[in-house]
C-alpha cells in the first residue's frame, strides 16, 4: 500500500484549497459592495473586510488541521468573528499524488512556519485594479521558503462573462511550480517591474541606474513575481523598506522552484524562521533569469541607503 503523504505535501494540498476558499471570500466581499476599509498607518496602508475575513479563514483552517505549525499573518485580527463557514477542510488530491522531495519527508509540524498575506495588493483592490490582487500562503522550514501557494482571485476578470475567474499557482522546491505557463522575458530586453503605490526617489533612482527598456508599475509582491514567471518582466526591483516576510515567502518558493532568484538589494537571502523581524528592510531584487546582470548594476549609494 502507498505510504501516507508526507506532512509537507498535506500542508501544501490543504493550503491550495484554503487559498481557493480565500478567493471566494475576496470576490464575495467585493460583490457585496461594502469593503469596510480602514487605514492602518496611512492612505497607502489599508485593510478591508476581505483582508480580515480571509486571514481568519486561512489561519483557522490551517491551524485546525496542523495545530503545531506556526502561522504568521499580516493582519491583527480577533477570532471573535470566526464562523464555521470560514473554515475550509478540503485539499487538492493532485498535490498529494506528487512525491515529497527526500530532504523534506521527515519534517514535523512544529518545524514549519506559514507566512500569510490574506490580500496582497489591498490598495489596488480598493481601486478596482483587481488583477493585481493575490492571496499568499508561504511555507518555510529551517528559515527557508520551501513551498508556496499564490491565488489570483480575479485572474481572467477582463476576459468576458464566460471566463473562469481566478487561478491557483503552487510550487515546492525540488518538485517545481504549477498552475501557469512558465515563460522567459524577451531576450536582451530589460523590463523592470516595481511598486505602484510605494514609490520614492530611492526606488526611482535605482531603476534609472539600471537603464531599463521599460518599467511596469503594479501593486502586490505576488503579482510582481507572476510577471517574472510569465515573462512579462525581467526583474523585480524595489529599493525601499516596506515589503514584509508574508509578501515574499510564497512568491520566493514559487520563483525558486522554477530556478529564479530573490534577495534583498545587497544580495542577502531572506530568512523565514518564526523569530525573524517581519520587515524586509533592505528591499527586493528578483529575477527568473540573469540575476547577476541586475545585481551587479545596483549602485553602492543605493545599497548604503538600505540597511538589512
Amino acid at each position: 500500500s502507498m505510504a501516507a503523504p508526507a506532512l509537507l505535501m498535506r500542508v501544501v494540498a490543504s493550503a491550495y484549497s484554503v487559498a481557493e476558499k480565500a478567493a471566494t471570500i475576496v470576490r464575495n466581499v467585493m460583490a457585496a459592495g461594502d469593503l469596510g476599509i480602514v487605514e492602518k498607518t496611512g492612505a497607502n496602508d489599508l485593510q478591508t473586510k476581505a483582508d480580515r475575513l480571509v486571514q481568519m479563514s486561512i489561519c483557522a483552517s490551517l491551524a485546525r488541521k496542523f495545530p503545531k505549525v506556526t502561522i504568521i499573518g499580516e493582519e491583527e485580527v480577533s477570532t471573535d468573528e470566526l464562523t464555521e463557514e470560514l473554515i475550509e477542510d478540503g485539499h487538492c488530491e493532485e498535490i498529494l499524488k506528487k512525491t515529497c522531495p527526500a530532504q523534506y519527508t521527515g519534517i514535523k509540524e512544529e518545524e514549519l512556519v506559514i507566512w500569510v498575506d490574506p490580500l496582497d495588493g489591498t490598495k489596488e483592490y480598493t481601486e478596482g485594479l483587481l488583477d493585481h490582487v493575490t492571496v499568499l500562503i508561504g511555507i518555510a522550514y529551517g528559515g527557508k521558503a520551501i513551498a508556496g501557494v499564490i491565488n489570483q482571485p480575479y485572474y481572467n476578470y477582463e476576459a468576458g462573462a464566460d471566463a473562469v475567474l481566478g487561478r491557483t499557482i503552487w510550487g515546492v522546491l525540488g518538485i517545481g511550480a504549477f498552475g501557469f505557463q512558465l515563460t522567459e522575458a524577451p531576450a536582451g530586453k530589460h523590463i523592470i517591474v516595481t511598486t505602484r503605490s510605494h514609490s520614492s526617489s530611492l526606488v526611482n533612482d535605482c531603476i534609472s541606474a539600471l537603464n531599463p527598456d521599460s518599467v511596469i508599475r503594479v501593486g502586490g509582491a505576488g503579482n510582481k513575481i507572476i510577471q517574472l514567471i510569465e515573462g512579462k518582466a525581467s526583474a523585480y526591483v524595489f529599493a525601499s523598506p516596506g515589503c514584509k516576510k508574508w509578501d515574499t515567502c510564497a512568491p520566493e518558493a514559487i520563483l525558486h522552484a522554477v530556478g529564479g532568484k530573490i534577495t534583498d538589494i545587497h544580495g542577502n537571502s531572506f530568512q523565514y524562521n518564526k523569530e525573524v523581524k517581519h520587515m524586509n528592510s533592505a528591499g527586493v531584487l528578483a529575477t527568473l533569469r540573469n540575476y547577476d546582470y541586475y545585481a551587479s548594476r545596483i549602485p553602492n549609494t543605493i545599497k548604503q541607503s538600505l540597511v538589512p
